[in-house]
């Protein structure tokens, strides 16, 4: 496992970052991460806040965490909570302002941009929406809600769908987060696209095989169709303490344009499936708009044309 659980000084990560930065290149950390049972709130924390050092350590300014990732907080709460899947959502209303308070510590800390996983958030009386937040360095926060559910969220869950598509401007392009499902859409990521979105976060959580493979070939097909980048980032492993995500699988991917100076399979970066861990890659975001203008196909460009052989 790459984390290291040694939190670093301000100083060294700055000094560590300073050395390898070049500033055509940013360099993305998507995590493979594994839910483990807490006692305390403070254990949770600690566990997170080394998970963003390592990263920020190794030079990445956009950390990207999995969906549904916070239920690792109801841990804390005990047995009667965590294997109680109505419980275990209005447990996690206590500790949501602590959640984007410490999100906020870390980003501004550590100088990243945090997409923190998705969390459910109650957003009427025993109506729960999943939102992924996304902290700049500076501490500002938004938000993307999922717009598609599963059946599993309708059916066990009773989860409600969010509104709107967003794109958030950071300074070294666009972003846009489309939560696990909703990649499998290709309209949700054509409209950030088309509002400028360079790079697509996807957060995920899949419980076998033929979900994760959903999931990822959804983000490849999004990198193809918008010639854009797509990060994937899964949690993984067993959770028999938990009801809501008792079995975890998948592998974090970057994903990529398939054309000149890009892989030739997509693929810039993927881990070992299952495997707790960051996942590194180096984007060059000046290439997207290279290949939207002059590759060897034009994907992004040609998208409209689709329209003309529909009848009207």
């Amino acid at each position: 496992m790459v984390i290291s659980g040694v939190l670093r000084s301000q100083p060294e990560l700055l000094r560590a970052r300073r050395m390898t930065v070049d500033p055509s290149i940013v360099r993305v950390a998507a995590a493979q991460y594994p839910l483990d049972q807490h006692g305390h709130w403070s254990d949770f924390c600690a566990k997170f806040g080394n998970w963003v050092a390592e990263a920020a350590h190794q030079g990445a300014r956009l950390l990207v965490f999995p969906e549904y990732f916070s239920i690792e907080i109801t841990s804390i709460f005990g047995d009667d909570v965590a294997q109680s899947l109505s419980r275990s959502l209005s447990h996690l209303q206590r500790t949501l302002a602590d959640f984007l308070n410490l999100c906020r510590e870390l980003a501004q800390t550590h100088h990243v941009y945090l997409c923190a996983g998705s969390y459910p958030v109650e957003v009427a009386e025993g109506t729960y929406c999943n939102r992924a937040y996304f902290f700049w360095p500076t501490g500002h926060c938004e938000f993307q809600e999922k717009l598609m559910m599963t059946r599993f969220e309708k059916e066990h869950w009773g989860m409600s769908p969010g509104a709107g598509l967003n794109v958030f401007v950071t300074d070294f392009g666009r972003v846009a987060i489309n939560v696990c499902y909703d990649s499998e859409f290709p309209l949700f990521a054509r409209h950030q696209a088309e509002q400028g979105a360079e790079i697509l976060i996807v957060p995920s959580c899949t419980d076998t095989l033929e979900g994760y493979h959903r999931v990822r070939i959804g983000c490849q097909a999004r990198a193809l169709e918008n010639q854009c980048y797509v990060i994937q980032s899964p949690t993984v492993g067993d959770c028999a303490w938990s009801e809501a995500l008792d079995k975890n699988i998948g592998a974090a991917g970057v994903y990529t344009p398939v054309d000149h100076g890009f892989p030739v399979s997509g693929v810039l970066a993927r881990g070992e499936l299952n495997k707790p861990q960051w996942v590194y890659a180096d984007l060059r975001i000046a290439e997207i708009a290279r290949v939207r203008k002059s590759g060897q196909v034009f994907n992004y460009r040609d998208w409209p044309d689709q329209h003309h052989h529909f009848p009207r």
